[in-house]
């Protein structure tokens, strides 16, 4: 809407430039009868032609010139003459015809015709008009002569915009090409780091497996708290190497995304508190909503900051008692893990540090928000919230 109003705005600037000065300079030229007639019949009609001259420019050009041409011969005819400035309008669509019409054909019989209708309507003159003040001659073709100059000027304008969008397109193409070859390097980092990964933790995750499987088929010279350790073992080492093989797979082609295994949900977290119960920690969870009603996306959310939550106590604050709970609140569903003072020392330099981050991260890509700290207690806190109407979009 802005745009057609500012075509508006220009045809009228344009209007009061062109045909302004032909009716100020008129009384200065004539002020017949004839005279003023044959100016406002070419006014009325000009400005049709000229508001026109976008969508038909050859036909706009013609129709000038032959309403230019018609009123100079009329006016000549019953004595009277015209102001010079009445080819004012003429040269905008002469500027407008090489400014937007590209064929050269349709150009040249434009052109062709125009001189064809001027020799007609100098013949018609010479004619109908006895006195040679009211004949066409040199002050016509003085009038003519700067008109080509305006087609050149067009011209060049239509031109420099056709460079300009050439070079809008190139610089397109090379942005595409620069982003082609960007998302070629980063597929191949992905793939590099899958097979650093699969070299390095997924041998280790299998040494693991293998080592408490092989625990496992001995079990019968463990004592039973050890029996329980190696089957939790067993199955965490599998489970890890499950969601392994997932991870690796999106990086290799992440259009391959879909996981192998389950996604975890809130309805893995009491499977996720039994393994951490069976090493060797106490926890309690509280479950304040129906985890049906969580979008898949905040409920995995949830269950990986649970996941890390306990992790994280198990390694700095052992045998501490751990209180989780998981509930809806205007809208948002809010986790929280709280561990209390340790039990005994923890160990020391665990994890790699990057726990807290990996957790800010998940939650941030939801429009969440997490905040994590010590207790006054000598415990640990970490509360997340995600609004869950966007994460269902």
């Amino acid at each position: 809407m802005n745009g057609r109003w500012t075509g508006w705005g220009a045809d009228g600037g344009l209007v009061v430039l062109t045909f302004l000065p032909p009716v100020l300079s008129q009384p200065y030229v004539d002020t017949s009868g004839p005279a003023w007639a044959s100016l406002t019949v070419y006014e009325v009609v000009g400005v049709a032609v000229l508001v026109l001259r976008r969508s038909l420019p050859i036909t706009a050009f013609v129709v000038g010139f032959a309403v230019l041409l018609t009123v100079l011969v009329g006016s000549a005819g019953a004595g009277a003459k015209l102001s010079p400035l009445v080819f004012l309008p003429l040269a905008v669509l002469l500027y407008n015809l090489g400014n937007r019409c590209a064929s050269w054909r349709r150009t040249v019989s434009a052109v062709l015709g125009v001189i064809v209708l001027g020799v007609a309507g100098l013949w018609v003159n010479r004619m109908t008009t006895e006195s040679g003040d009211f004949q066409g001659g040199l002050d016509v073709l003085a009038a003519l002569a700067p008109m080509p100059l305006a087609w050149a000027t067009g011209f060049a304008a239509r031109t420099r915009q056709a460079l300009l969008a050439a070079a809008e397109r190139r610089a397109a193409d090379a942005r595409r090409a620069q982003a082609l070859e960007a998302a070629q390097a980063t597929q191949r980092e992905r793939t590099r780091i899958a097979g650093e990964m699969h070299d390095v933790v997924a041998h280790s995750l299998t040494l693991l497996v293998v080592h408490a499987e092989t625990l496992r088929a001995r079990g019968g010279e463990l004592p039973d708290w050890a029996r329980a350790q190696v089957d939790g073992l067993a199955a965490a080492g599998r489970q890890s190497s499950g969601e392994l093989r997932d991870l690796l797979r999106m990086l290799r082609d992440p259009a391959d995304a879909l996981p192998l295994h389950p996604v975890p949900d809130l309805g893995a977290l009491d499977t996720l508190l039994d393994s951490h119960r069976a090493a060797g920690g106490t926890v309690e969870l509280v479950m304040g909503i129906a985890p049906e009603s969580v979008p898949g996306p905040v409920q995995l959310a949830a269950y990986r900051v649970v996941q890390e939550a306990l992790v994280n106590a198990r390694r700095h604050a052992p045998g501490a008692p751990v209180r989780v709970s998981v509930d809806g609140v205007a809208g948002r569903l809010r986790c929280e893990v709280l561990n209390d003072r340790a039990a005994r020392r923890g160990t020391a330099g665990a994890g790699i540090g990057l726990g807290l981050v990996s957790m800010e991260e998940r939650v941030g890509a939801l429009d969440g928000e997490l905040t994590a700290g010590p207790t006054g207690g000598g415990g640990f806190r970490v509360v997340a919230t995600m609004p869950l109407e966007r994460a269902g979009v």
